[in-house]
Parts: structure tokens; C-alpha cells; sequence
């Protein structure tokens, strides 16, 4: 007993090893106690540079005292000044030139004004004092205090001075103050290039100082916010420009920024550029050698919440992260270009080899049973153990050997029908002469699924990617590592046979689903298999990418007033108690208000009770009982458990209202024997699948002969119930021509259209 308990410990502490070693450049952010956010001038500053962004600095402030208020120590580094004097410069010019006009004309019109061009330093003077009242008016907000601390390159060289500052900022954030810093823009002299002291960074615009400060104070976490998204590997804007979101002290070279800011003293000319080392960059990297953390990212359109500085905080893919550590496989970008590479050769493989390679998976499965068992029971023991996820979740992580033989078979079945999939022609048209218009099946491209627990789900998935000829990229959850590493490796082994390994990618990063919802360039369909919660955070994340699948399973079976005994209790047993954690699972019994006093109902309590299937008295059905069960919460509810909802109905057609109303589109049925009803239920019943006298269980590709499915859906396009081969396929339309132009066409042309359609033969490929 001591042996087993000790090789649960052993396992607990290794998954929660392996979950910080996943996750530790996001763990540090999320335990940040020390922050600085550094402003640049086209965050806090409008677009006409003069003057601040005031809706903008509100919601940074905002931000940054709800941190301050959770705890952590927070100081600011802010640009502004110079657009701020500027403003208020501008207005007293133009005043003054009234004035003057005035008192030499009368009351004359005045002629058009003109400012002369404002040096910056004198913006800065005049700006530094309202920047200050205004961050002190926002802050007061929410009653926290701020002092304003101006700086130079001097007050860091000067060993008393630098001390002096150390200490004042210590006493601040020991208070809960919240300092705001800036470079005294009014006196410091123009960046000197190469000037760094060795191993110490000059103080030449707010990156540099904001990197400094990050060292000396021993700061955690360094969000240096502006105008783009972060670091580019080519120009922003540029059509071949990707967004780095880690950047590794390694890759300087291989990075380009923007131009100059349009306000302020520094600004983006520090950043970076192709093989130099610019500014920015090295004040991030010298921040991060120094044991600080930096985040570059936009500050003026955050993508996410329109939080970008908690966002980062908690952990969020925003921006560019700079890391010390490379990690030693590709990011999940890499991943997905290397899918799509691959998909496109394995959607130009004959059908039969598509086949073949669909055919070794399921040996695999058989041949390799033992080791794949082996590494489900150890993600089993890990999942018991730490007590993070609830039985139905386990329930459905488990795996046997009949589920693995359950597969296999699927899987050749499927093989079989693979080779009438990719390239199928649908439609002939001759549109004139010689000129012959076809519609073909092809793959969608790159499907990204992203399922929990059930890891029967990668080789049922895998599969049905390589017969329709799709890239797959896998992301499966955190409960199940070591299942579905395995049968990765198994399914890359199969797609090895024809070259084509990469196909099919798992995701073994702690990459949120957020993170790669946002990949709308790289994907094109994401498929989401799990809870309802999760199916409602990839919908409400995924907002350029469509998604197939369902929220929620919420199953009826209704039991009509002439339904079957032996059929009522049959299909009730099994559509609740087969496995309950299923989706296709009933979670509410109609019955007709005619059987509560007959025989029929009581062998239906009976049996629900033999089950231990706990029961939840609907509102109505609660009403005919002295001593009810507990009073369902809501109708709507996916026990995925032994637990299901009863309420009474007065007819058929209350019942198809019901399901209309509670129901989730998924899979309905009713049991009766008359005929007219049961044909009235299948059409007025709005779900993906409707059933008659049959168990709500079948609502599954491999029982209704699909061979397999990525899931089902209940979306009105597309695909709809079960998704198979067919649901992963989109077509294109060739045309074939000698030449032809639409001109030929033309009152003045010499052709004319046919449309004609043609035969296709069964089975025709293109």
C-alpha cells in the first residue's frame, strides 16, 4: 500500500513538475510582484500630436491601480511631456498672437495665425507639471498617490545620486505609492551613439530608462508598451511580416521595427532594425540579463479584452516576450506551417494511399495495446491523485481494450471509404463549347482541434484528417500528457510510410486557447471537442476562424402516452446509462402526463433507481408529487453524470416545444408505437439528430457507419450531427477552356452559353 501511495506521489509531483516547466515564462508573469510599464509617446499621445490620449492614459491607469491594489508594487514610466507642453504651448501662441492683433488692428479680422516650430525641450518644461496633475487626478481615483521623480543620465552615473534615487523609490513603493518617472526632457542632452559605459546601459530615451530601473530595482517584470503589436521578422505591414512572440537573445539579427515616433525625444528610432542592434532591443535584452522579464506589445490597440497590461499579467499571449531559454522544439506557429507543407503532399497522395496509411494506424493500435494502456493508466493515477478534475472528466480519459479494438475496426472502415473522398467529382457542366466547368471535393486546409480528457479522440481525428487530405494540428488537455504523446507517435509513425509525418502536429506547449485562436492566418477550421465551457471560450476567442461543434449536449428522449414498456425502459437505460459522461447522453426524460399513474411510469422510476441514476424533478412534475425529488435549477442543464431531469408533458407537440425551448439542437428521441406521431417528432424536431425508438447513443459516427468523427455539430452550415469525412471536405470548381474570354460572350461576341449538365459517374475522380 505504502509502494502505490509513494508511486502516486511520484507521479503528482512530476505532472506538476512538468506543468511549471510548460508554463514558467507565463508562471513568472502571473507572479510578478514588481512591475514597471513603460509608456511610450504614441500611446499617451493623440494622433495629432499635440496633446494626450485621455480615454487611452484612463484605461492604463485604470489597469495599472488594479494591480497596485492586488498587492503588487507598481511604477510607471511615462512619455507625454513634450506633447503635453506642446499643446499648451500652441494654445498660449496663439492667444498672444490675438492679443497682439488686436491691439494693432482693432477690431479688424484678424489674419491667419501661424506657430513657429516648438523646440522640444521647451515642450517638455511646459508639459512636465500638467502630465504630473493629470496622473494625479486619475490615480486619485482610486485612492491611490503618486509622486512625480525626473531623471537624467547623471543620476545613474553618480554613485551618491543613484543610491539616493534607489532608496526614494524604495520609501515610495513601501508607502503604496506609485511612482511616475520620466527622463528630464527639459535639460538632458541629445543621445550620444556608442556612449554605454561597459556592462551599463545609458540613459538616452524612457526604453533605456525604464530598463535601468528594471535592474536596479530589482524589478519582475518590464511591460514596455507602444505603438505595434511587438517585434516583427520583417517590416510591420509588409505582407511576409510575422509577429515574434518569443524573442530569444539569439535572434536580434533576424528582426525589423518601425521608424522614428512621431512625438517625444527618443522614440521608435530606438527600437530596432535588420542585423543592428538598436535600442530597444538592447534595452529589453540587458533588462532580461539583468533577471528581469520584458514584454514588448501594443499599447494603443490591444487585440484581447482592451486590457493589455493585465492581460499580460495574467498570463496572456500578448505581444513579444522576451526569454533566456530557447525551448528545444519548434512554437506552435512552426508546428502549423510545417502541417500545412505537409498536408498539401498528403492531399496529392493516391486515395489508396491515403488508405494505407489509415490501415497501419489501426495495426498500430492493436499491435501497440499494451504500451498505449500502460501510458493511460499512469495519466489515470496522475488525474485521481491530484484531485483537480472531476469523475466524469477521469470517466472519459479512461481507455480499454475493447474502446482500442472499437477504433481499429472504425478506423478500416474508414479506410475504405477514404478512397472515394479528395478529388470526387460532384458536378460536369459544359458552359459552351470547349469550355467544361467541374466541382470537386478538396480538404479545408488546416483543421485545429482542441479537446479535453478523451484521448480515443487523436487517432479517431487523425484519421480523418489523412482521408480527406486535411493538416491537423492536436491540442489535447493537460490530464492526459503521456496518452496522447503515444498516440501521436503512433499516427506519425503511419503517416511516415508515405513521407508525410508532419501532417499531423500535437501541440505539447502550454499554449492557451486564446493564444491559438488567433492564428486566423495559419488555420482554417477549428474543431472544439470537451466541455460546454470550453466549446463557449473558442467560440467567443476564435473571431476570424469558424468553428465547428457544439456547446452542449442537453439530450430528450420522450416517452409517448402509447410508447412500448420494454422500449421505454430499454432506450432510457441505455441513452442515460451507457455512459453518462457522453455527450449523446440523455440528461431529460420527457413523459406524458397519461403514464404517471400507469404501470409503465413505475418501471421506469424503477429502473432509473437500479441505476443509481439520481433524479431531478422538473417543474411541473414536481407539482404532482407530495414528496418530490430535488427541483431541477434549470432545464437546461448537461448533468455528464448519473443524473438526469424528468417533467411531464400533455402532448407530442408540448413535448417538440420543450425540447425547442431547453434543448441544445443535439440529439432528441421519442419512443411510441404510433407510427403518424413518431413521423410528426423526426420532422418538427429542429436537432441534428432525431430518433425514433432508438437510443440517443447512436448519435455517433462509428455507430452510424462513418467510420469515425471529429464530432458532432449542431450549426445549420456546413456540416450538421455526427461530422465524418464528408464534413472535412469543401469543393473547388475548375474550369477548362481553349482561350476563352468573357468578351466572346457578348451581344458582339461569337459565343453563346450552354450550361449544359453533364453525367457524372459514380465514383468519378478528377
Amino acid at each position: 500500500m505504502n509502494s502505490i501511495l509513494s508511486h502516486h506521489c511520484h507521479n503528482y509531483k512530476y505532472y506538476h513538475y512538468l506543468l511549471k516547466h510548460y508554463t514558467i515564462n507565463y508562471y513568472e508573469l502571473k507572479q510578478a510582484k514588481r512591475i514597471v510599464v513603460k509608456l511610450g509617446s504614441a500611446v499617451v499621445t493623440r494622433g495629432d500630436e499635440c496633446g494626450l490620449a485621455l480615454g487611452r492614459l484612463a484605461s492604463i491607469v485604470e489597469q495599472v491601480a488594479m494591480l497596485q491594489n492586488q498587492g503588487r508594487e507598481m511604477l510607471i514610466v511615462t512619455s507625454g511631456a513634450v506633447a503635453f507642453g506642446k499643446q499648451r504651448l500652441r494654445h498660449e501662441i496663439l492667444l498672444s498672437q490675438s492679443v497682439r492683433q488686436a491691439l494693432h488692428s482693432g477690431q479688424s479680422q484678424l489674419k491667419e495665425m501661424s506657430v513657429p516650430v516648438l523646440e522640444a525641450r521647451a515642450c517638455a518644461a511646459a508639459g512636465q507639471s500638467g502630465l504630473m496633475a493629470l496622473y494625479e487626478a486619475m490615480f486619485t481615483q482610486y485612492s491611490i498617490c503618486t509622486a512625480q521623480i525626473l531623471v537624467t543620465n547623471l543620476d545613474f552615473h553618480d554613485e551618491q545620486k543613484r543610491r539616493n534615487l534607489n532608496s526614494t523609490l524604495h520609501e515610495l513603493l513601501r508607502m503604496n505609492i506609485v511612482p511616475i518617472i520620466n527622463t528630464n526632457d527639459a535639460v538632458v542632452p541629445p543621445p550620444v551613439p556608442n556612449s554605454d559605459l561597459q556592462g551599463v546601459i545609458s540613459i538616452k530615451d524612457n526604453d533605456s530608462l525604464a530598463a535601468r530601473l528594471a535592474v536596479e530595482m530589482k524589478v519582475d517584470l518590464l511591460i514596455a508598451l507602444s505603438d505595434v503589436e511587438g517585434l516583427y521578422d520583417s517590416p510591420p505591414g509588409t505582407d511576409d511580416a510575422k509577429l515574434i512572440d518569443i524573442f530569444y537573445p539569439g535572434d536580434q539579427q533576424s528582426i525589423t521595427y518601425g521608424t522614428k515616433s512621431r512625438v517625444g525625444i527618443g522614440g521608435m528610432e530606438a527600437k530596432v532594425s535588420i542585423n543592428i542592434y538598436k535600442f530597444h532591443v538592447k534595452a529589453a535584452l540587458w533588462a532580461l540579463q539583468g533577471g528581469t522579464s520584458v514584454v514588448i506589445a501594443n499599447g494603443t490597440y490591444p487585440k484581447l479584452t482592451g486590457h493589455v497590461i493585465t492581460d499580460i499579467v495574467e498570463g496572456k499571449k500578448v505581444g513579444t516576450f522576451f526569454s533566456e531559454v530557447k525551448p528545444a522544439g519548434p512554437t506552435v506557429e512552426q508546428q502549423t506551417e510545417m502541417a500545412r507543407h505537409a498536408g498539401r503532399t498528403l492531399a496529392s497522395l493516391d486515395p489508396d494511399q491515403r488508405g494505407e496509411i489509415i490501415c497501419c494506424l489501426a495495426e498500430l493500435l492493436t499491435e501497440k495495446k499494451d504500451e498505449i494502456l500502460s501510458a493511460n493508466k499512469r495519466d489515470m493515477e496522475i488525474a485521481t491523485v491530484s484531485g483537480s478534475f472531476s469523475q466524469p472528466l477521469i470517466n472519459r480519459l479512461s481507455l480499454s481494450s475493447s474502446k482500442l479494438n472499437s477504433l481499429a475496426i472504425g478506423l478500416r472502415q474508414l479506410a475504405v471509404a477514404s478512397r472515394d473522398s479528395v478529388g470526387r467529382v460532384l458536378r460536369r457542366t459544359r458552359v459552351a463549347n470547349n469550355l467544361e466547368l467541374e466541382q470537386i471535393t478538396v480538404p479545408i486546409g488546416v483543421l485545429l482541434v482542441i479537446f479535453e480528457s478523451r484521448p480515443d479522440c487523436l487517432p479517431q481525428v487523425s484519421a480523418l484528417a489523412i482521408a480527406s487530405g486535411n493538416a491537423l494540428l492536436l491540442k489535447g488537455g493537460k490530464e492526459a500528457p503521456h496518452t496522447n504523446r503515444i498516440l501521436h507517435q503512433l499516427t506519425q509513425e503511419a503517416l511516415s510510410i508515405h513521407g508525410v509525418s508532419d501532417a499531423i502536429q500535437l501541440v505539447s506547449t502550454r499554449e492557451e486557447v486564446e493564444d491559438l485562436c488567433r492564428l486566423d492566418k495559419l488555420i482554417d477550421l477549428i474543431i472544439p471537442r470537451g466541455s460546454s465551457e470550453l466549446v463557449r471560450n473558442i467560440q467567443r476567442a476564435a473571431k476570424g476562424i469558424p468553428v465547428l461543434g457544439h456547446s452542449e449536449g442537453v439530450c430528450h428522449v420522450y416517452v409517448d402516452s402509447e410508447a412500448s414498456i420494454d422500449k421505454a425502459i430499454n432506450v432510457g437505460r441505455d441513452s442515460k446509462c451507457d455512459y453518462p459522461a457522453a455527450c449523446n447522453a440523455m440528461e431529460t426524460l420527457l413523459v406524458h402526463r397519461d403514464l404517471l399513474r400507469a404501470p409503465i411510469f413505475d418501471q421506469i422510476i424503477d429502473m432509473l433507481r437500479s441505476e443509481q441514476v439520481k433524479i431531478h424533478a422538473g417543474p411541473r412534475f414536481a407539482s404532482y408529487l407530495t414528496f418530490s425529488p430535488s427541483e431541477v435549477k434549470s432545464l437546461r442543464t448537461e448533468y455528464g453524470d448519473l443524473e438526469c431531469c424528468i417533467e411531464v408533458v400533455d402532448s407530442m407537440q408540448e413535448a417538440v416545444d420543450h425540447i425547442h425551448k431547453y434543448g441544445s439542437a443535439h440529439t432528441d428521441v421519442i419512443v411510441t408505437e404510433n407510427e403518424d406521431t413518431a413521423e410528426q417528432f423526426l420532422q418538427q424536431v429542429d436537432s441534428a439528430c432525431v430518433f425514433w425508438n432508438s437510443s440517443t447513443r447512436f448519435a455517433d459516427g462509428y455507430r452510424l457507419g462513418l467510420g469515425a468523427e471529429v464530432g458532432i455539430s449542431t450549426a445549420r452550415i456546413h456540416a450538421r450531427g455526427p461530422v465524418g469525412l464528408e464534413g472535412l471536405l469543401t469543393t473547388k470548381w475548375v474550369l477548362r477552356g481553349e482561350g476563352h474570354t468573357v468578351a466572346d460572350f457578348s451581344e458582339q461576341g461569337s459565343m453563346t452559353y450552354l450550361h449544359e449538365n453533364r453525367p457524372v459517374p459514380q465514383g468519378s475522380l478528377a
